[in-house]
């Protein structure tokens, strides 16, 4: 972890930061959160990551404790100061310390507000360039998935049904339908066709999902986003996971069976090796801005 972290308005060393345990965030888990990829420095697309913030917070109904112009200035510091040229900076609020506990909000309420920064962690070419396994569950989650809270523990129990089955994540299904990744969006390519699920409040809205669908109306990619059934998912052509820090993987086993048309092998499809070309090129665009 980086050296430093910001913690209520203070930059401190990391092993010196404290919380309370009357914290809400560490009780309750009553808090939002944001993952920011910087690249070179640069901290990418920060602006949709801070509005997405401001979105969980009213979600949660708690007053964001700083204006725009304020999470800019401590982000931007906090990727020129911290050890890697490639990070994801962590952005935590909770509702802050209460006197007693009780699972009403406080009648005053002094947000706790943690900034700190990661290296970067890239899946390696080889994910890339010869695909990623998934399972799939039942989507358990609760109902309000398009906040970004760290109320995880759902998401925690479907990832580790990858990770002890050897695999990359967890694609969820609810009631028949496609929702997303335990911490990831997925897509689904059929006949050609870019299959994206509607946004609403069974999915996160992901920063990664809004620019794919961009790339896919600039490059003339027909794309639908509408309910995807679970057979659908499963008949797909190509199957894609994404996230601000995965950016764009191509999945090639779903649940032991290979995705694709029978006898193709499980090998990433066409179209993913275009949208990751687009993905690069747009990157690099945006960051030599």
């Amino acid at each position: 972890m980086t050296a430093r972290v910001f913690l209520n308005g203070q930059w401190l060393p990391a092993q010196e930061a404290r919380v309370s345990v009357m914290d809400r965030g560490f009780l309750f888990g009553d808090g939002v959160y944001e993952v920011i990829p910087v690249y070179s420095r640069r901290p990418f697309r920060l602006e949709q990551h801070l509005a997405r913030l401001q979105q969980s917070l009213d979600g949660i109904q708690l007053a964001n404790p700083h204006r725009t112009d304020e999470w800019i200035g401590f982000v931007t510091q906090m990727a020129l100061e911290a050890e890697w040229e490639d990070q994801s900076i962590y952005i935590q609020v909770t509702r802050g310390p209460m006197a007693v506990r009780n699972h009403a909000f406080p009648p005053e309420v002094i947000p706790t507000v943690l900034i700190l920064a990661e290296p970067m962690l890239t899946p390696p070419a080889s994910q890339r360039e010869q695909g990623i396994a998934v399972v799939s569950a039942a989507d358990i989650r609760w109902l309000r998935c398009d906040l970004k809270t760290t109320s995880l523990l759902a998401n925690c129990l479907l990832r580790q049904l990858a990770v002890t089955a050897g695999c990359v994540e967890t694609v969820l299904f609810r009631d028949g339908f496609l929702t997303e990744g335990s911490a990831s969006s997925i897509f689904v390519i059929r006949d050609g066709v870019l299959l994206a699920p509607i946004k609403n409040h069974l999915m996160l809205p992901g920063i990664t999902y809004d620019i794919i669908l961009e790339l896919a109306a600039q490059h003339g990619l027909p794309h639908e986003v509408r309910d995807i059934t679970e057979a659908e998912t499963r008949g797909a052509d190509e199957l894609w996971m994404c996230s601000s820090t995965k950016e764009v993987l191509p999945v090639v086993m779903l649940d032991g069976r290979a995705v694709g048309k029978v006898g193709a092998g499980a090998t990433p499809g066409p179209v993913f090796a275009r949208m990751y070309a687009w993905y690069q090129e747009f990157k690099a665009t945006v960051m030599r801005a």
